[in-house]
């Protein structure tokens, strides 16, 4: 291909993309980072320059980052296990320690450093400062024989606040957010917390226009295994209700509902292994993976 036709090339795709571009400027994206695409080299640079992308023409992005396989690789290193209860890790306080030390320390300052290697001003943050998340414990209810059974999985917690001021200093700067999900309660005490229930949660405290979830899978599948694009808060409660969603997905997806619920205009799953997946969602029709909205539509 001649230079002057991968020019013409990227003019054309700049176009097609101008509509979104302008539909979408001055708004709140939220994404959570997570899975391949932290472990992959090209995709974490296809990433990044989503986000700066997003920030340079107007759109205000905030990264919601996980970092399971991190935390479970230092552990193993010192020699340690972690045992998990429905995909939740339960976490006594040595181990409260690793996971501070890897969520709010080298994941989060290695996806800052990526972002401003790519021509962003990325600066990160836990849910700690400035009280960003606070948070409770959580308990899971397990039915058994003898009745509803409730299990303490330690320092767990889920989101029982988010302070938005501390995120709305950055957003209206060049500044991107980058927040790592650990949470503190009023007597100080610190929580992990599952980052696809703080993105979500972000993104309704800030009345965001979409929440986007990147997954390690193409997106919601229906019974005949089949990618479903587009559903309304509707077809979610039925499709749990009739365990066409359910197991390890049934978190995901009840975390992009209730955001939908909570206000944020639509959600996203998205396959986070295929490159530009978030510019390819906001800016094309088509997306790379499962809408959730209140209407259905794409966008």
């Amino acid at each position: 291909m001649s230079a002057s036709q991968q020019g013409i090339d990227k003019a054309k795709v700049l176009i097609e993309a101008l509509p979104y571009i302008q539909r979408f400027s001055g708004k709140t994206v939220v994404v959570k980072y997570g899975g391949n695409a932290m472990t992959d080299p090209e995709l974490e640079s296809s990433f990044a320059r989503d986000i700066v992308l997003l920030k340079t023409v107007g759109i205000h992005p905030v990264v919601v980052h996980g970092g399971g396989p991190q935390v479970d690789n230092l552990l193993k290193q010192l020699g340690r296990e972690s045992d998990r209860i429905d995909g939740m890790r339960v976490t006594d306080a040595p181990t409260m320690e690793v996971v501070e030390m890897v969520l709010g320390g080298s994941v989060n300052k290695s996806i800052v450093n990526l972002i401003n290697k790519h021509g962003g001003r990325a600066i990160g943050l836990t849910g700690k400062d400035g009280n960003l998340l606070r948070a409770k414990k959580l308990l899971i209810e397990k039915v058994t024989e003898q009745g509803t059974e409730q299990i303490d999985l330690g320092l767990v917690g889920e989101v029982a606040g988010v302070k938005t001021d501390v995120i709305d200093m950055f957003l209206h700067s060049d500044f991107i957010p980058v927040i790592a999900p650990l949470g503190v309660d009023e007597a100080g005490n610190t929580y992990n917390i599952n980052a696809d229930l703080v993105a979500g949660k972000v993104a309704e405290a800030l009345s965001a226009e979409k929440l986007i979830l990147l997954t390690n899978i193409t997106g919601v599948l229906g019974a005949n295994k089949e990618l479903l694009t587009g559903l309304n808060t509707h077809d979610v409660d039925e499709l749990i209700a009739t365990g066409v969603i359910y197991g390890g997905m049934i978190p995901k997806v009840t975390c992009a509902l209730d955001a939908v619920k909570g206000g944020v205009v639509s959600a996203h799953i998205v396959d986070g292994r295929v490159p530009h997946a978030s510019l390819l969602e906001i800016f094309t029709d088509h997306g790379v993976g499962t809408l959730i909205s209140n209407r259905l539509n794409k966008h």
